[in-house]
């Protein structure tokens, strides 16, 4: 079992945190009754650029790539594979 580690956000992070773990959760969505599921995919392929997938690990909500040699575009859609799962 992992150690916790130390809590080293700012007080305003923390404060912020705080808020939005307070807030109320969304509502269902108000879709009509005829409405069908789509998948993943064809929701995907309706954006301009594709997601790519990167083996990587996610800390305390920062993403990190294994390779570091791998560089990214700002504002890309990327999915990350835990090691282990692919």
């Amino acid at each position: 079992m992992n150690s916790p580690e130390l809590d080293s956000r700012s007080a305003r992070r923390l404060t912020q945190d705080e808020q939005i773990a307070a807030e109320s959760p969304l509502p269902p969505l108000d879709l009509p009754a005829d409405a069908k599921p789509m998948p993943l995919e064809a929701h995907l392929a309706r954006l301009r650029r594709r997601p790519v997938a990167v083996a990587g690990i996610v800390e305390n909500g920062l993403i990190r790539p294994l390779d570091p040699s791998v560089k990214l575009p700002e504002h890309s859609r990327v999915i990350i594979v835990a090691p282990g799962t692919f």
